[in-house]
């Protein structure tokens, strides 16, 4: 699975005002010169592991098989949460165990995990506070040489899976939560396609959404401007999750919602 030319992948909240990035990426080509580096973003909010993980999830898809994705939104960093590496059927995840990785790598399929404990793979001095360049940062670039990921520990079962990754159904019913909303005020929840084909809903069809203290009415929809301008609808977005969004207008804004909300979805029977 891996890349004649490979490619690392950075995510975090860290922002570009600092020198946080510049360092991660020093160690990265100090130990694998040929890597190439992409950035995903340093924007996320800080210590929002849940819009870390959207980002994430909705990102790594697209870079080639054989990837490394490092993701550092790590509010628990020097405390005995685990650093880990996470190997799917296509890329390979490093950050902390705290559920930042798993959105995505469920989407892949998860193969492994290892928790990373083996001093070789990490820099000689590790800061308390900055896991993302001396444990991370190392650990990707390593995989990214071809080390591995069996290398850097032992293995582990008992990962962090957060609750936003996770959607229940009940009977006819999905219950989620909204995972991210984007700046065109789309509200996108952590039912992705998958999910909604095990209710048998298709497109042109209505349903019932619970969110916050409402309950709406939506056509689900195959494109945004399906419904006169103004509109609400639902639609499954460019991440493969659920969205409830109003053609040319903010959803976010006319539900007045915001991320972790609960979200319950269901067909409205066709009489």
């Amino acid at each position: 699975m891996l890349l004649e030319l490979p490619v690392v992948t950075l995510l975090s909240d860290f922002g570009l005002k600092d020198p946080y990035v510049a360092e991660m990426k020093a160690v990265v080509l100090s130990i694998c010169p040929e890597a190439t580096l992409v950035d995903i973003s340093h924007e996320i909010k800080k210590f929002d592991v849940r819009m870390g993980a959207f980002v994430l999830a909705s990102a790594a898809p697209h870079f080639p098989s054989g990837s490394v994705h490092v993701a550092v939104v790590d509010p628990g960093v020097g405390t005995s949460r685990r650093p880990i590496t996470i190997e799917t059927k296509r890329s390979f995840y490093v950050g902390p165990d705290n559920g930042l990785l798993v959105l995505s790598a469920r989407k892949e399929g998860i193969r492994r995990a290892y928790h990373i404990t083996n001093r070789r793979y990490m820099l000689p001095k590790i800061s308390r506070t900055f896991h993302g360049r001396d444990v991370f940062s190392c650990a990707a670039a390593y995989l990214a040489k071809g080390v591995l990921p069996s290398e850097f520990g032992p293995e582990i079962h008992d990962y962090a899976v957060p609750e936003f990754a996770k959607p229940q159904l009940e009977g006819a019913k999905l219950l989620g939560e909204i995972l991210y909303i984007d700046g065109f005020g789309n509200v996108i929840t952590n039912i992705s396609a998958g999910d909604l084909e095990k209710l048998d809903v298709s497109e042109g069809r209505f349903l019932q959404v619970k969110i916050g203290d409402k309950t709406l009415k939506l056509r689900f929809c195959s494109a945004y401007g399906e419904v006169p301008v103004g509109s609400p609808l639902a639609v499954i977005g460019g991440s493969d999750f659920l969205e409830l969004s109003v053609n040319q207008g903010s959803a976010a804004k006319k539900f007045n919602v915001k991320a972790g909300d609960a979200v319950q979805v269901s067909p409205i029977s066709e009489r």
